[in-house]
């Protein structure tokens, strides 16, 4: 195989001792992550949304098209659309679309259609999926594209707790009121949209357990 067009992989090296305390770490931090529903409306620094975005777009993803693109949405009014057109889906979802057994899931988590935090948050930041690109002559498409997105918002959701912020996912159903909003090209879908703040003081989450890693986890 030729080596033109590489570079060196760079790494740390670490003991084995190293790698135990570090992965241990991380797993607390983001042991402590939750989805929270009640946000502050103190500002965030703007550098602080592109690093986290920077960091979402290290994902890797099929044949490294990077087939994703972030909108950040800090516009008061534009906020109040997002919000009024989500409540109007989540509204008919909540009273016709959703079957009992999904209502009586989220019932312990005391949601509802209305979504307060879509204009209190101080950012929005809707993720969209590139299914094709538009090249001068021809449309080329992109790969694995809602498997990218999927671990670029991954990535998005952690470094989001790390920077010491809070964010939920947001997928009303359906979504396509954001890429008439936001005037997205036709070569892209809505994804996720996740708003992004400090909690607001006393925030409460619901008392949630995480599964065992007996129960997710096989060995061979």
């Amino acid at each position: 195989m030729s080596k033109e067009g590489f570079i060196p992989y760079q790494r740390t090296r670490l003991s084995d001792r190293e790698m135990i305390d570090r992965s241990l770490t991380f797993f607390n931090k983001m042991d402590k992550r939750r989805s929270v529903r009640e946000f502050s409306d103190a500002p965030i620094a703007d550098e602080v949304i592109d690093n986290i975005i920077r960091t979402a777009s290290t994902a890797p993803s099929g044949a490294h098209k990077q087939p994703w693109t972030f909108c950040v949405v800090k516009d008061p009014e534009i906020k109040k659309a997002i919000r009024i057109a989500a409540e109007k889906e989540e509204k008919i979802s909540y009273e016709q679309r959703m079957p009992q057994d999904w209502l009586d899931d989220l019932a312990p988590l005391g949601t509802d259609w209305h979504k307060p935090f879509l204009e209190i948050a101080p950012a929005l930041i809707v993720v969209f999926k590139r299914n094709y690109e538009y090249l001068e002559d021809r449309k080329a498409n992109n790969y694995y594209v809602s498997e990218s997105v999927g671990l670029a918002t991954g990535l998005l959701i952690a470094a989001i707790h790390n920077a010491g912020l809070v964010t939920l996912t947001h997928t009303p159903s359906p979504m396509n009121f954001l890429k008439e909003i936001l005037q997205r090209p036709d070569n892209e879908k809505p994804f996720l949209l996740l708003p992004v703040g400090k909690p607001m003081e006393g925030t409460m989450v619901p008392k949630l357990e995480r599964k065992p890693l007996s129960e997710v986890m096989v060995r061979y």
